[in-house]
């Protein structure tokens, strides 16, 4: 199981946790004495909601400044990046693409989008960077092209 899995279904039962905590005390001691579908429905609700709100607290700085879906482009998932990693763009030093990726015309998510790097290739940053975003070089539909891409989708060659 992979670590985005992971975190999701540990986030997912401290939803349950929560959820079974706060009915414990907020609501009447006599709705809880049988099984019944209130008390499914509320485990259920306050899992999901609950949980949903542990990832949006933890992946959600990741997920606002990734770029919206489009229906062109396969969906994707987010990369988890270790803090330890050092991961600063040194020019020439290969990278590898974890899933298809937006090459931008210029750093952000509203810039022109030059083509898609699929997953798996390699590209090498030029060293130019601004916030998460690099300049990199990349074959793209066979051609050698050079944008910018969102850091959180690249990895070290020997990863």
């Amino acid at each position: 199981m992979d670590a985005v899995k992971l975190h999701a279904v540990a986030a997912f039962a401290a939803g349950l946790i929560v959820t079974l905590f706060l009915a414990a005390y907020l609501t009447p001691r006599h709705w809880w004495r049988r099984p019944n579908m209130r008390a499914l429905f509320i485990m259920v609700a306050g899992a999901w909601g609950f949980g949903s709100l542990i990832l949006y607290a933890t992946h959600g700085a990741s997920a606002v400044a990734a770029e919206p879906q489009h229906a062109e482009a396969p969906p994707r998932a987010l990369a988890a990046v270790p803090a330890t990693a050092d991961v600063t763009p040194i020019a020439g030093k290969p990278f590898r693409v974890h899933r298809d990726l937006n090459l931008r015309s210029s750093p952000g998510v509203d810039a022109a989008r030059i083509g898609v790097v699929p997953a798996g290739a390699e590209v090498t940053p030029t060293g130019a960077r601004d916030g998460d975003w690099w300049q990199i070089k990349a074959a793209v539909d066979g051609s050698a092209s050079t944008g910018w891409v969102s850091s959180l989708w690249l990895r070290r060659s020997g990863e």
